[in-house]
């Protein structure tokens, strides 16, 4: 940005031109992110929205598993009923990672053995990859686990696992592999955003067309992409560097041009942790004992399943569309209802406006409250007296039957 100014001399003669010239580079920098930062806060609201229609679509499957399961007689049976039952929570996974990411919350942490994660990653892309890929993954049978968001760190290796696909458009081979290692001191003191100590290190190895050298740098960078207009949207390498620097963890790239790429993933690992075993027996579920449960939401679905599921396991219904007719209810059976499931988020009056009134009516009311938007009980209005357990939607029936069994041996009433 220039500005030139004339200069005259005493006499009021033209004498010279003072210019000055200002490097603006970073103020431009700047308003585009301030744009990008504007496009991802609508998106965010825009998200917010689709996720509570996905999570009520989600909701009922998930709850039937377990009600389906209760009547299979066959093992086929139950492997079709298993699949339902992953691939729902799989969708829940995806639309609570959107959140995640639109609206800046911190995902779930747990203990995670990333050879399942691998494995789930091979049989994705040996069943929709090209046929010409040739897809292999192996992991040392003694993995450490590592303290993450499974979800998370899923869409990484789903990230990876994309670009090197689209790296081989004349096919080739795609490799995934993982390994315990230990940072030394002065590896971690070389190398920015490594810490010293056990971890686990991930490698997405490709055989395409390389990264060139002049762009190797920028690949991290938000919205960079060499793909095609509608084929990529820059956001895939620098999510992944997002969720592996959020986890403790950093991300090394090595290629060549022809040569393929190869990404290593490196987090904190747990070598004392224990292995997530996906194929632990479950507990018994909790049973109820005839106790009366008010369940109030607007989705006629969820009411039914909910209903179809609480009275397989002992408990008496009564079905509310929506706050009002929730709160006559409530002054019909009082003395009846044991416990109150109410969703937040209804047309008229809502959960937020409906549980004020019945702890008016009640201050010893317990509720259960449900969203399909809110990740976690503090989305609630702190004033909200009576509610002393949260479910995110979509939940399974063993969600809810644990929930509804601790709101009924819970003997605070508070939050």
């Amino acid at each position: 940005e220039g500005r030139w100014t004339l200069v005259r001399d005493r006499s009021g003669a033209p004498k010279s031109v003072l210019v000055i010239n200002t490097d603006i580079t970073e103020r431009k920098r700047l308003e585009l992110q301030f744009l990008r930062a504007q496009r991802m806060e609508s998106i965010g609201t825009l998200a917010g929205g689709i996720a509570h229609d996905l999570n009520n679509v989600l909701a009922p499957i998930m709850m039937s598993v377990d009600l389906l399961k209760m009547t299979a007689t066959d093992d086929e049976s139950r492997s079709l009923i298993d699949t339902i039952g992953a691939s729902a929570k799989r969708g829940a996974d995806m639309v609570a990672q959107v959140l995640t990411f639109a609206r800046g919350r911190e995902g779930h942490r747990v203990d995670v053995q990333v050879r399942h994660l691998i494995r789930e990653m091979e049989k994705i892309a040996a069943e929709t990859f090209p046929k010409n890929i040739r897809v292999g993954a192996t992991a040392s049978r003694d993995l450490w686990t590592v303290l993450g968001d499974p979800t998370q760190l899923h869409q990484v290796l789903l990230n990876l696992c994309i670009n090197a696909r689209d790296a081989m458009p004349e096919g080739g081979q795609l490799l995934i592999t993982a390994d315990n290692a230990t940072i030394d001191a002065q590896y971690a003191a070389l190398n920015a955003d490594a810490t010293a100590g056990p971890h686990v290190v991930i490698q997405v190895e490709d055989t395409g067309t390389g990264i060139p050298p002049a762009i190797i740098d920028k690949i991290f960078d938000p919205f960079f992409t060499t793909k095609v207009v509608g084929q990529g949207t820059g956001l895939g390498l620098s999510t992944s560097l997002t969720i592996v620097k959020s986890h403790g963890g950093f991300l090394r790239v090595s290629s060549e041009p022809g040569a393929g790429a190869r990404f290593r993933i490196c987090l904190p690992a747990q070598p004392e942790g224990h292995e997530a075993d996906a194929g632990a027996a479950a507990a018994e579920l909790p049973r109820g004992d005839g106790e009366t449960v008010l369940v109030v939401d607007d989705e006629a679905s969820i009411r039914e399943i909910t209903r179809h599921t609480l009275e397989a396991f002992g408990y008496r219904v009564l079905l509310a569309s929506d706050g009002a007719s929730a709160v006559t209810l409530y002054a019909q059976h009082a003395a009846e209802i044991a416990v109150v499931i109410m969703d937040m988020m209804m047309p008229g009056i809502d959960g937020a406006a409906a549980i004020p009134m019945l702890v008016r009516m009640n201050p010893a009311v317990r509720i259960i409250a449900v969203s399909g938007v809110a990740t976690s009980g503090q989305a609630l209005p702190e004033t909200e007296a009576g509610v002393i357990h949260f479910l995110s939607k979509p939940y399974s029936s063993e969600a809810l039957l644990r929930a509804l069994r601790q709101a009924l041996a819970k003997g605070d009433r508070g939050i």
